[in-house]
C-alpha cells in the first residue's frame, strides 16, 4: 500500500531535496533574545555584530566561538567566569584586577529573561547542536561536588583539606601583594572611610581583642588563623599567649616564620591543624575570624562546642563571618565562587549563627553587622591587585590573577547591595550558677 502521508516542508525546500539550515543567528540576536531591554554597555562579537550604546563607557566583547559556547552551556556567573578567565570574554574600560565597575553596571544594566521555547529551539537550531557542548573549563576551577565526594563526604577533614588548599595556597607571595602588610584575610573595621586597608586591619584586630577582654598572661585560642594575623597581634599588643591552627600548610610556614621574625616565639605559634584537633586546654578566648563559612551548617552544633570545651568557665568566644542577608536564599555559593574561590562553602543568616551558639551553651552577649566594611576592605584588595598586576600574574598566571580580580569585586558589589553581610557575634561560656564574667556594659570601645 502507498502512503499518503506527505511531509511538510517548514523551512521552504523542495520535497527530495536536504532541508536548509536556518540562518545562523550573530551574538547580537542571541543577546536580544535574552534580554528585556537594550543592554546599558556595549556588547561586540568575532561575528562582527554589535548591541548596545556605541559610546558606552564599559564593553564587553564575546571574542571567540569558544566564549559562546561557554555562555551557552552555563548561563548565569559561572559561564561568564569561564569566558572571562580564558580570555574569551574581554571587558574593556575596566582593569583586569578590579572589574568592579563592569560589574556593577551589568547588575544594574541588563535585564535578563528567559526566551520562549520556539524562539530558544530556532536559536538552537540555527547556530547547531554541538554549540551546546561545553568546552573543557579553565584549569582554576574545581571540579564539581559530585567528583569532590572522591575526597569524603562533604566537610569530612579529608575533603576540608583539599578545599583548603584550592583556596589558600595559591602563592604566599602572590597574598603578600594583594592582602598588604598585614596578611590578613578577612574583614577589616574603618573607624572612617579614609583609613588605610592596614589601619582598618589593626583596628578589626583591637575590636576583637576588646570584645574578648585580652589581658598580659591569658591564653587565646585562633581556629582558622590565616597567615597569623590575629596570633602576632595579640601577642605584640596585649601579652598574650596565642595559638593559632590552620588548614592551610602554606599559611602555617608563613606565620610561624613570621612570629619568629617578629621576636614573638615565647608568645605565639600556629600550627598546621584542623580545628577539631586543636588541643583540649582551657583557653581564656577563642576567636574565630573566617572559618565558620567553611565548615558546613549541619557541622554548627559540633563546631560550636567543640569550641565551647576548649573554653575556661566565663570565657569569651568571638565569631565573625560572612552570613546571609536573608533566609530564604541558598546556604551555598553561586556556581562561580563555589567552582573558583570557596569550594564546598556555606553562608547561613545570622539568626542561625545565634541560635546555634546559643544551643551550644554560649551566652550571646553582643552581636554587630560590618557588612559595608567588608565592601571597602575587598575595594582596597582590589587597588592591591592593580598596583601589583604584572608581578601578580608572573607569580600565578593571567587566569588565576583574573579570577581574583572578577571575585573581590563582585563580592564587594555583593555586600554593597546587602546580597551577603559580615556579623561578629560574641558569646560567653557563662557557668551554671549564671556567672560570665560579662559586665553590665560592654567593656570595650566600638
Amino acid at each position: 500500500m502507498t502512503s499518503t502521508y506527505r511531509s511538510t516542508n517548514t523551512q521552504g525546500s523542495v520535497p527530495g531535496q536536504p532541508r536548509r539550515r536556518p540562518p545562523v543567528p550573530k551574538v547580537a540576536d542571541i543577546v536580544r533574545a535574552v534580554t528585556a531591554s537594550e543592554p546599558k554597555v556595549r556588547i561586540t562579537a568575532y561575528d562582527g555584530s554589535a548591541i548596545g550604546p556605541a559610546d558606552a563607557a564599559i564593553t564587553l566583547n564575546v571574542a571567540s566561538e569558544r566564549g559562546l559556547s561557554y555562555l551557552l552551556t552555563a548561563p548565569g556567573d559561572l559561564g561568564m567566569a569561564r569566558a572571562y578567565v580564558t580570555g574569551d570574554l574581554e571587558v574593556g574600560g575596566v582593569h583586569p584586577g578590579d572589574p568592579y565597575e563592569a560589574l556593577r553596571q551589568l547588575a544594574t544594566g541588563l535585564q535578563l529573561r528567559i526566551p520562549a521555547a520556539g524562539e530558544a529551539l530556532r536559536l538552537v537550531r540555527g547556530l547547531g547542536w554541538e554549540r551546546l557542548r561545553p568546552p573543557p573549563p579553565p584549569p582554576q576551577e574545581s571540579v564539581p561536588a559530585w567528583r569532590r565526594a572522591l575526597h569524603g563526604l562533604r566537610h569530612a577533614k579529608s575533603r576540608d583539606a583539599e578545599a583548603i588548599h584550592h583556596h589558600y595556597d595559591v602563592s604566599n607571595r602572590f597574598y603578600e601583594m594583594v592582602l598588604g602588610p598585614s596578611m590578613t584575610y578577612t574583614c577589616a573595621v574603618y573607624r572612617s572611610e579614609s583609613d588605610s586597608l592596614e589601619q582598618a586591619q589593626a583596628n578589626k584586630y583591637d575590636l576583637v581583642a576588646g570584645k574578648l577582654a585580652l589581658k598580659p598572661g591569658q591564653r587565646l585560642l585562633d581556629v582558622g588563623c590565616g597567615w597569623g594575623g590575629m596570633v602576632r597581634h595579640a601577642a605584640r599588643e596585649y601579652g598574650v599567649r596565642a595559638l593559632g591552627v590552620t588548614l592551610s600548610k602554606e599559611q602555617a610556614q608563613w606565620a610561624q616564620a613570621a612570629i619568629e621574625r617578629e621576636g614573638l616565639g615565647h608568645l605565639a605559634e600556629v600550627r598546621y591543624l584542623d580545628y577539631r584537633d586543636a588541643p583540649l586546654e582551657h583557653f581564656d578566648a577563642v576567636s574565630s575570624i573566617g572559618l565558620t563559612e567553611h565548615i558546613g551548617l549541619r557541622n554548627y552544633p559540633s563546631y560550636f562546642r567543640s569550641l565551647r570545651d576548649r573554653l575556661k568557665p566565663g570565657g569569651r568566644l568571638l565569631n565573625h563571618c560572612i552570613t546571609r542577608a536573608h533566609s530564604r536564599t541558598s546556604r551555598k555559593p553561586a556556581a562561580f565562587i563555589d567552582r573558583y574561590v570557596f569550594p564546598d562553602g556555606e553562608l547561613a543568616a545570622p539568626g542561625r549563627l545565634v541560635t546555634e551558639m546559643h544551643d551550644a551553651a554560649f551566652e550571646v552577649q553582643h552581636e554587630e553587622n560590618l557588612r559595608l566594611h567588608y565592601a571597602l576592605t575587598l575595594a582596597g584588595w582590589n587597588r592591591n591587585l592593580v598596583e601589583h598586576w604584572d608581578a601578580c600574574v608572573d607569580e600565578v598566571g593571567l587566569g588565576t590573577a583574573r579570577v581574583w580580580g572578577l571575585y573581590m569585586a563582585g563580592s564587594r558589589l555583593a555586600f554593597e547591595r546587602n546580597e551577603i553581610q559580615l556579623h561578629q557575634i560574641l558569646g560567653t561560656k557563662t557557668t551554671r550558677e549564671g556567672v560570665s564574667s560579662y559586665p553590665l556594659r560592654p567593656d570595650w570601645t566600638a
